[in-house]
């Protein structure tokens, strides 16, 4: 992506997909609340969405980026634009291998593509370590992530309730074979 400075002079925007760092926990920790905001305020209730905003600070993100799943983001000219979270299925009724537990852009960034470059590489880097298939979930309810994983040749095979403090919401599994 090419953008003017205000001298006029083209310069070059880079967009890197890569692996996250403990360095980019306060990022991660901004993206997955302005995500979760946007998307699930008056769909989740209120307090369980506060809760899971004030769980997912820079500390638990610092410890994410050292853990056994794979934390992706979405560079864009040195901003965190999006973030996701991948690894082994967490479902054994499932025969899929791989699940991305996690997709989020900032609103702002929502739209533009970036999200489906983040999706093909949590696609390439679950294929690497050679699991078959995978599942993603999300909120039946939540109409931008249903279309997403649509208009990513997901189909949504199973069905699931998550539960949120004392309201149960339904959720979708859209799977792809390998």
């Amino acid at each position: 992506m090419h953008r003017r400075n205000q001298s006029g002079v083209m310069k070059t925007l880079s967009i890197d997909v890569r692996p996250a760092t403990a360095d980019d926990a306060a990022d991660l920790s901004q993206v997955h609340r302005q995500a979760w905001q946007y998307c699930y305020s008056g769909l989740v209730p209120h307090k369980a969405l506060s809760l899971m905003l004030e769980k997912r600070d820079e500390t638990w993100w610092r410890k994410a980026t050292q853990s056994s799943a794979s934390v992706l983001v979405v560079d864009v000219g040195g901003v965190i634009a999006g973030y996701a979270t991948l690894g082994l299925n967490r479902s054994n009724t499932l025969a899929y291998d791989g699940e991305i537990y996690e997709i989020y852009m900032r609103p702002q960034y929502q739209g533009v593509g970036l999200g489906h470059a983040l999706f093909k590489e949590c696609r390439r880097a679950l294929a690497s370590l050679c699991y078959r298939g995978l599942v993603v979930w999300c909120l039946e309810d939540c109409d931008g992530a249903v279309n997403f994983f649509r208009s990513n040749g997901g189909v949504d095979m199973v069905e699931g309730q998550e539960d949120f403090g004392s309201v149960s919401l339904k959720k979708l599994g859209f799977i792809w074979n390998a």
